[in-house]
């Protein structure tokens, strides 16, 4: 079930992707909380997923985008924002930011004020998907129509994670 202000950012995004002529699909699934769960349920690869992480670096809030099966990568993170200081927005910082809960926020840090970064391993896929606005909505749509639309920064914020057994 969403609320008025995932609906809200569900109706931004839609509206903004429609004002620039962009193709996208919308995907209505079972509450996925974690990149893995959302990967499945929308029959996709988990490298297709395009995860959207809000961090404080220095005395900025902004968006990093990166493969949904990589983690973040600190030590490369700070280097390619040149940031002396560097973390993750804790939950209440995040929901202030965006109304939103994690899991739940679109790579589009522009719908939020926040600047967006995007690891180029994104680029791997012609497609990607997204929760937009809640866990149980996705969004897929080509990685070059998210370029245009979003203007990301591109660098290398993120690294593989090893493949967890059983």
């Amino acid at each position: 079930m969403t609320n008025d202000k995932e609906n809200g950012i569900f109706d931004q995004l839609s509206d903004l992707l429609k004002s620039k002529g962009i193709d996208f699909r919308v995907l209505t699934h079972a509450p996925a909380y974690t990149s893995a769960q959302s990967a499945a349920a929308r029959g996709v690869s988990l490298h297709a997923g395009a995860k959207a992480l809000v961090v404080k670096a220095n005395d900025n809030f902004l968006m990093i985008v990166v493969p949904a099966d990589f983690s973040l990568d600190n030590k490369a993170t700070k280097r390619e924002l040149h940031a002396k200081s560097f973390r993750f927005a804790n939950e209440p910082e995040v929901f202030s930011l965006t109304s939103l809960k994690p899991g739940a926020i679109p790579p589009f840090g522009s719908l939020f004020n926040l600047q967006t970064f995007c690891d180029r391993r994104l680029e791997d896929n012609e497609t990607i998907y997204f929760n937009a606005g809640s866990h149980s909505r996705s969004i897929a749509m080509g990685f070059a129509d998210y370029l245009t639309v979003e203007h990301p920064s591109l660098g290398f914020f993120g690294k593989a994670q090893p493949i967890q057994e059983g």
